[in-house]
């Protein structure tokens, strides 16, 4: 009986989720099963990959072939790495501490290097909010400043309107008093 570790889809239509999982070849790909591994979900950013990384390999060990996504998930997580140093064990070209010790350092180093990059990718985000704030920030300023303007000419012209009705208003006034001397002067006369 071949045994493949494969994907099975579970999730509904356009939003996957995946089980990683250890079947018959046989069988079909969202039926019977032996184990679950693991899951994975493409649709989260970045995408979340859980796995057994021992039970993997211990199936891997006992001829277990994984089909081609499966094995890429796997090497991203780090069974692949290790299934290899566990053969260089059996072989006698290092001891089990030595395959260990670099499997833990090669998850430290791609930790550190993940960690990296999202720091990256954060400080990027940051630098453009900044600048984008910045330019919403002279937007505004802008806007303001042509606000004030209006402001400034609406009560200018409101002045000037002011200053024509009392300018109408002294007119209208001034000569009813200039007549009213004159017609006083002859009258002394």
């Amino acid at each position: 009986m071949p045994v493949r570790i494969r994907l099975q889809r579970h999730g509904k239509k356009g939003a996957p989720f995946y089980h990683i999982v250890v079947a018959d070849g046989r069988a079909p790909r969202d039926g019977k099963f032996i184990e679950k591994l693991g899951t994975y979900n493409p649709m989260a950013h970045p995408a979340q990959i859980e796995l057994d990384v021992d039970k993997a390999v211990k199936w891997m060990r006992n001829g277990a072939q994984p089909s081609d996504t499966a094995r890429s998930l796997m090497s991203v997580k780090g069974a692949m790495l290790k299934h290899h140093l566990l053969r260089g064990v059996d072989k006698g070209a290092m001891t089990l501490e030595q395959a260990e010790a670099k499997f833990q350092a090669w998850l430290s180093d791609k930790e550190q290097r993940i960690q990296k990059q999202r720091d990256e990718k954060a400080s990027k985000h940051n630098a453009g909010m900044k600048e984008r704030l910045a330019a919403e920030a002279k937007i505004k300023e802008a806007r303001a400043e042509a606000v004030a303007k209006k402001k400034a000419d609406a009560l200018a012209q409101v002045e000037a309107q002011k200053a024509e009705a009392e300018a109408e208003a002294v007119a209208e006034e001034a000569p009813v008093e200039a007549p009213a001397a004159e017609e006083a002067a002859p009258a002394a006369e």
